[in-house]
């Protein structure tokens, strides 16, 4: 078997490896004070392991985070229904894992550096970037038989979901954007690369980004950069005099999260009754989270992502909106008002806005 891609596996089912997991894992957290852990090839892993590591960590402090990859490298030598893979997330409370469904859905396939998908205009993907913004959960309005790799929803509640675009394998973020949107300027890969992190970041699921994407960071177009130079995995921190503009959208968006709950619900029931999603053309998906959502103090927030390359026109709600983010800037104190309607979205880019 060669469930890692590497020429051997783990067997995690067996009692000294479990053991050993167990024990590497409880002394991380109290040598260590380690309070998250990421498992590489998670899918290599049994589902009883897994279980066995939530419920002694949760002995120790419930808060800590546990996710991984829900796949393996290769085929696995033990069956894969009782595999740590993304298909078995319902059976691990506690655990996490990365959508790939999402992150295709905005960036593009694994398999095809060079093709693109909702950030490169190209329509088609809607149902994934929907899935992927209500945390993988089962949601009326998302029509599973349209979703690109799961045609049932994988997670029980959103924040078994790890909502992301780039990591530290394949492309970083900007190398993709260069890759399938060949003629992009330095401008519209800011624009994009924002659009990427708006759905990221007010997703229900929980946000993971790539360290240096906040100042835009490329690594020339490596692919995996495992066995690269330092000239290619350091972070550039001149980026941050160079793309001042990319840094302050990110920050303000982290802050938007963290200042409203309506973003971070954690109750797949919840984001059912509270999130609903709006009429849009083509490469677009629009949703509004509704009623005080998570007891925010903003009673509707309505989110607009545009991935088309011309501005689009939307009707949503009537009512006094503020709008606190447009064309590539986010304000919590307000960047303008608007009377609902039929609102226009700008190119490449997102608009969110709420009312009291």
């Amino acid at each position: 078997s060669n469930g890692s891609g590497c020429g051997n596996e783990t067997a995690s089912e067996k009692p000294l490896m479990r053991s050993f997991m167990l024990q590497s894992v409880k002394y991380w957290i109290n040598e260590y004070h380690i309070d998250g852990f990421r498992f590489d090839l998670m899918g290599v892993h049994d589902i009883e392991t897994m279980n066995e590591i939530r419920a002694e960590v949760n002995s120790i402090d419930p808060t800590i985070f546990i996710y991984g990859e829900g796949w393996s490298a290769g085929s696995c030598a033990y069956p894969v229904e009782k595999l740590a893979v993304k298909a078995n997330i319902p059976q691990m409370p506690g655990v996490a894992a990365f959508s790939d469904d999402m992150r295709d859905a905005l960036r593009g396939p694994f398999n095809d550096d060079h093709k693109g998908a909702f950030l490169a205009g190209i329509s088609g993907e809607e149902e994934s970037l929907k899935f992927g913004i209500v945390g993988g959960i089962m949601h009326p309005q998302v029509d599973m038989q349209k979703v690109n790799y799961d045609k049932k929803p994988w997670t029980l509640q959103p924040t078994q979901q790890i909502s992301y675009v780039s990591c530290h394998d394949d492309m970083c973020l900007v190398d993709r954007l260069k890759s399938s949107v060949p003629n992009a300027d330095t401008d519209q890969i800011i624009r994009l690369d924002e659009l990427a992190q708006t759905a990221v970041f007010l997703s229900q699921g929980v946000p993971f980004m790539l360290s240096g994407e906040e100042m835009l960071r490329d690594k020339k177009g490596v692919h995996n950069s495992f066995n690269s130079s330092d000239t290619i995995n350091s972070l550039d921190w001149n980026n941050m005099k160079k793309y001042p503009q990319v840094f302050e959208y990110y920050k303000n968006l982290i802050k938007l999260r963290k200042n409203h709950p309506a973003f971070r619900l954690g109750d797949a029931d919840l984001v059912r009754e509270k999130l609903q999603f709006l009429p849009v053309q083509p490469c677009m998906v629009g949703f509004i989270l509704k009623d005080n959502a998570g007891g925010d103090e903003w009673k509707n927030i309505i989110v607009l992502l545009n991935g088309n390359n011309s501005p689009c026109d939307v009707d949503v709600p009537k009512g006094d909106y503020t709008v606190v983010g447009c064309d590539g800037v986010i304000n919590e104190n307000g960047l303008g008002q608007l009377a609902g309607g039929k609102v226009t979205v700008d190119a490449q880019s997102a608009l969110i806005m709420y009312n009291k």
